[in-house]
């Protein structure tokens, strides 16, 4: 960890660890973090901010790490706890008043204060759709995908029939 930058000395031990052991496993990958980004949904000054304990990473970013590196099985499963004792170990930035009582802009609750009053973390709902387990991603994307297909080939049939009782 000789190029990575000190902690913060004042970051709770569970952050730490996970933060010392999330580098440790992007150093594994032997990626730069460019490359890094380019494997994942997450940017290279995103993969910065987690691997030098500015924000904690979402759980998504992790599990993509993880499938990196070639970690599975309960070794992924240690460092999902890992990551879920250090988000809730992580050190809250400070609340951002709203601009009016209790409304963002646009008379939005939340909006304005981070969006989510609690001051909790959540994880990025910016899923890419090759991360999504297969038991969240439901009748959406993937539904609507299979029903466009399903119609292009009834109607490239329907059109090969025309064509030849038309022109036959």
């Amino acid at each position: 960890m000789g190029r990575w930058q000190p902690l913060p000395d004042d970051l709770p031990p569970e952050v730490r660890h996970f933060v010392e052991q999330l580098r440790l496993l992007k150093d594994r990958t032997g990626l730069s973090l460019v490359a890094l980004g380019a494997r994942t949904a997450y940017s290279k000054s995103s993969w910065h901010r987690y691997l030098n304990a500015g924000q904690p990473p979402p759980r998504q970013a992790v599990v993509a790490l993880c499938r990196i590196a070639g970690l599975a099985g309960p070794d992924a499963e240690r460092f999902g706890v890992r990551w879920e004792l250090a988000v809730q170990a992580w050190p809250r930035p400070p609340a951002v008043p709203a601009p009016s009582a209790g409304a963002g802009p646009g008379g939005d609750p939340g909006v304005g204060t981070g969006g989510d009053p609690s001051g909790g973390y959540e994880d990025d709902p910016t899923l890419p759709w090759w991360d999504t387990p297969p038991e969240e991603s439901g009748r959406g994307r993937g539904g609507r995908l299979l029903l466009s297909a399903v119609l292009l080939l009834l109607l490239t049939l329907l059109v090969g029939v025309v064509g030849t009782v038309a022109f036959g």
